[in-house]
């Protein structure tokens, strides 16, 4: 045999070797156990899971397939703008008196300031959601400049997708304002490999916020004298609760860490945070609305299609499932979140917005109460009031059965 045959042989040998040693070590090195604790009802030991039964059929292959597309581009996708132009604002240090302020970041992070406590879901400011940052890029820069920012109390992360849990974004509020952050169990174990503090809690969990003059630091006056520690009441409190979801940062650590929605109890009006879902069972909106009114609700629109033609996922609602969840809530003023920013799927860039305020005209419903607000803009949100009537969820069905939609792609 010829020497180069020889070489060519070997080296495709151990190419094969290295291949198999990758598929068999690697999925392995990048599986991580972030959270240890009794089974439940949503965790079997290892893993947790959704209690309503997993709807979602795509395997890994598949995954990373999807995945691909969104960073590499799909020809046969509808096009999405490269820029939107955004104007960022510069909110108030505080929102007191009963009043209500918010202002979409873009994506899923929302700034809510109502009763002197400021909010922040979901925070990401870097230019894009992916590992080692490979990943869909910003179409739309922050409605807030990060310098512009007010000093935030409490942060509130879902779960651990990289277009939620966004750590280099979390260390820089972390080193400035010390929020207390909130998420649901697993996911501190992630935050905190980069020195940042989260409270765990499971679903059902609940964490009281403290008052700003607790972060103040215990100052002697002039005669030495050391003041008394704050004694002011918590200023809100969170409820961690279900939503229909999975958790990754690597495909291989699937489920390792929990998913979840979250209401804030404030003294004028609760504030209901969807993070990212699927409808799954269409039970958990309601334990939510359980906790008390809700006066603002920030649930995801976008990022719905990943066929042709499809209208929800196992993981995220379209327009449809999300005007469910909202009537479920007892139809709050809300601020859909989840679009517009990173492309993630496969629908054009104004079709979830366009699409739920077809479907709410459809079903009878006032589009202003649910209705898409530009990036960067200030909304004043009203005090509770009198509660409109439900939409007609089977004539929305009968519009889209009807091709009502089927130009928005």
């Amino acid at each position: 045999m010829k020497p180069w045959l020889r070489r060519a042989g070997a080296l495709l040998l151990w190419t094969i070797v290295a291949l198999c040693l990758t598929v068999t070590i690697v999925p392995h090195y990048l599986d991580r156990i972030y959270y240890r604790g009794p089974v439940s009802g949503h965790f079997d030991g290892q893993h947790f899971f959704n209690p309503d039964g997993e709807d979602d059929a795509l395997t890994r292959g598949v995954r990373f397939g999807l995945l691909w597309k969104r960073i590499f581009g799909d020809p046969t996708d509808p096009p999405w703008p490269d820029h939107v132009a955004v104007t960022p604002s510069r909110p108030p240090a505080r929102v007191e008196g009963g009043a209500m302020l918010a202002t979409w970041v873009g994506h899923a992070t929302l700034l809510v300031q109502a009763d002197g406590v400021n909010i922040l879901t979901d925070p990401v400011w870097s230019d894009s959601v992916g590992p080692f940052g490979i990943g869909p890029r910003r179409v739309a820069e922050p409605g807030i400049r990060f310098e512009d920012l007010p000093r935030i109390d409490l942060v509130l992360v879902s779960h651990n997708h990289y277009d939620h849990m966004d750590l280099a974004t979390l260390k820089r509020i972390w080193d400035r304002d010390r929020p207390m952050i909130v998420t649901a169990l697993g996911n501190d174990g992630v935050i905190g490999g980069v020195g940042v503090h989260a409270e765990p809690r499971d679903w059902g969990g609940v964490a009281l916020v403290a008052h700003p003059c607790a972060h103040l630091p215990a100052v002697p006056d002039t005669k030495g004298r050391i003041p008394p520690p704050c004694l002011a009441a918590p200023i809100a409190k969170v409820h961690v609760t279900r939503s229909h979801h999975w958790d990754s940062r690597w495909f291989a650590d699937r489920n390792r860490a929990l998913w979840s929605s979250f209401v804030v109890q404030l003294p004028h009006g609760n504030f209901f945070f969807a993070g990212d879902t699927g409808l799954g069972d269409g039970k958990w909106p309601a334990e939510a609305a359980a906790l008390g009114p809700i006066r603002l609700a920030a649930i995801p629109i976008g990022a719905f299609r990943f066929e042709e033609g499809q209208m929800a996922s196992g993981s995220h609602i379209g327009p449809e499932g999300a005007i469910r969840v909202w009537s479920i809530l007892g139809r709050p003023q809300t601020i859909p979140i989840h679009w517009g920013t990173f492309r993630l799927s496969r629908e054009g860039y104004a079709t979830p917005p366009r699409m739920l305020e077809g479907m709410l005209r459809c079903g009878g419903s006032d589009p202003s109460r649910f209705a898409a607000v530009r990036i960067g803009k200030p909304v004043a949100i009203a005090p509770l009031g009198a509660v409109p009537p439900p939409p007609d969820l089977a004539a929305i069905t009968v519009c889209e059965r009807d091709g009502r939609f089927a130009a928005l792609r």
